[in-house]
């Protein structure tokens, strides 16, 4: 079981999500408590991704916690990992 915490900075990529897909992305959350593996950003990247749709949430794992770092959509991940 992982902890969830949040990075001061998650909260103002949330307060842009429509609140509709909020409550997509809060049911998809709950599986970064008990699943165990999700895909890498890029190799040798310390950075995960949990796809909820068009929608990415990104984040860190330290132990047994799981940090977020970003959620927005697939636009707003590629400028927000320096694609775009």
């Amino acid at each position: 079981m992982y902890l969830i915490e949040y990075s001061s900075k998650w909260f103002k990529f949330w307060d842009n999500i429509p609140r509709e897909e909020r409550e997509r992305i809060s049911k998809k959350l709950l599986e970064l408590k008990e699943k165990k593996s999700f895909r890498h950003l890029k190799l040798g990247s310390p950075y995960f991704v949990l796809e909820v749709g068009q929608y990415r949430v990104c984040f860190i794992e330290e132990e047994s916690k799981r940090i977020l770092l970003f959620v927005g959509n697939h636009k707003e991940y590629e400028k927000w990992i320096g694609l775009k």
